[in-house]
């Protein structure tokens, strides 16, 4: 089948199943899905920038995805006055000083000679540094923390719009990219993945842990919707809209929780077309050439005087960035920030299967992976309670085997999910929409 033809067939199968669960469930299901399809489908673009631009290996996704909602809370909830009259200044400081320490350091190793004189400098100024920071820090902490603890017990954000907080969520995630590829990019390629790993397990840490900044598993809630998104105690309170409502025939309650939702998939959806534009456009330009070119043969292309590392660490930090816009996004939705929710089950293998199902290397194969991979996710676990009644529906109440084959549906998800890998695999080995 010519890829022409078959290409928009495959988004219109998996638009259809979204038509086809708001008749058979709700319309507020269906947006949902379609809301939570349009991000999925940025994490994957940002990973495919990665793994099929230039086959550089992040298994860390899960904490560029919580820098993203870090950076939406930090720029949009209001600043807590009362916590920073107790701590905030101390608390800036020290993490002024410790970024201080950090610079001297770095300068030390690089003016002086190796050897005793280097390695003894470089300890004592770290040591000191490190109690200074403990000294300032420590006390400023626990007086911020102990502010409203059940209610706030941390600094806040600045109150600007949550808008402003997605690219400020992108550039956190591209900063601590752009950490761990100076450290890890130069190394082999099991080094990255051994990295980006081990520096997400330090970012969930952190946010579970760090009360004064993200209020650790305490959630940050109620963060603003951008303002383009009225809440939907609003819309029934206008006079218009439920004239509108009145005309359709449609309940007031679902008719708000509905346009909501149209209006969150209109606001992703544009975010998404104008990624992938640039995606495509980066894709096909000789960037882009260049790009494939060092994945495919990176010592050839070394040879050609080309900068691998540079390009890599270029790349890495672009996709890393796509995906902490993506998480700010799904932390706006959700209204919330809940750093115990960050499993890798969901934000590390779930974006890697949609990669690889949609098309490693082809922007549109990722996009249609990630509300593929998504929708299934999603609705197999219900639609596999509905199959498993069905083929009980013969068998007595009180039956073992048919207790255990109800029960067996909640396994459904990850049976899906290999399932599905294994059959495109063997059967499309690139992909739904493969790599041209």
């Amino acid at each position: 089948m010519k890829p022409a033809f078959k290409n928009p067939l495959l988004f219109g199968v998996v638009f259809a199943l979204i038509v086809t669960t708001g008749f058979m469930q709700s319309w507020t299901v269906a947006l949902k899905l379609l809301n939570m399809g349009l991000i999925s489908a940025i994490m994957a673009l940002g990973v495919n920038m990665q793994w099929g631009y230039a086959g550089l290996f992040n298994v860390g996704i899960m904490g560029f995805v919580a820098l993203g909602g870090l950076g939406a809370v930090l720029v949009s909830m209001p600043p807590v006055g009362e916590a920073w009259s107790a701590g905030g200044a101390r608390a800036l400081l020290a993490l002024g000083v410790a970024a201080a320490t950090i610079g001297a350091a770095v300068a030390l190793w690089k003016r002086l000679r190796p050897g005793p004189k280097r390695g003894l400098l470089l300890t004592a100024l770290l040591v000191a540094g490190f109690f200074l920071f403990r000294w300032l820090f420590d006390p400023a902490v626990a007086a911020i923390e102990a502010v409203n603890p059940a209610g706030t017990g941390y600094l806040g954000g600045l109150g600007l719009p949550v808008l402003i907080g997605w690219p400020v969520g992108g550039l956190l995630a591209a900063g601590a990219a752009w950490i761990v590829g100076k450290t890890a990019l130069g190394l082999r390629s099991d080094y990255l993945a051994i990295a980006t790993l081990g520096i997400a397990e330090i970012i969930i840490a952190v946010l579970k842990n760090e009360d004064w900044l993200s209020r650790g598993v305490k959630n940050v809630t109620g963060i603003p919707r951008p303002f383009v998104v009225p809440y939907e105690i609003a819309l029934q309170r206008s006079p218009w809209f439920l004239s509108r409502m009145q005309a359709l025939g449609v309940d007031p309650v679902t008719g708000s929780s509905v346009a909501v939702k149209l209006l969150y998939a209109v606001l992703f959806a544009l975010v998404l077309l104008a990624l992938i534009w640039l995606s495509q456009k980066a894709l096909h330009s000789p960037w882009g050439r260049m790009m494939r070119a060092i994945r495919d043969n990176e010592e050839a292309a070394e040879a050609m005087g080309k900068d691998v590392t540079g390009r890599h660490l270029q790349i890495f930090v672009l996709g890393s960035a796509v995906v902490g816009i993506a998480g700010a996004m799904m932390t706006t939705l959700d209204g919330q920030l809940t750093p115990g929710t960050y499993q890798p089950l969901r934000f590390t293998f779930l974006i890697w299967v949609m990669v690889v199902v949609g098309g490693s290397g082809n922007n549109w194969g990722a996009v249609l992976g990630g509300f593929l991979i998504w929708f299934l996710w999603v609705e197999v676990e219900p639609i596999g309670l509905w199959l498993m009644n069905v083929i009980t529906a013969g068998l007595p109440e009180g039956s073992a085997l048919k207790q255990h084959l109800i029960e067996s549906a909640a396994h459904m998800r990850l049976l899906t999910m290999g399932l599905i890998l294994l059959l495109v695999l063997r059967f499309s080995p690139r992909g739904l929409i493969p790599e041209r």
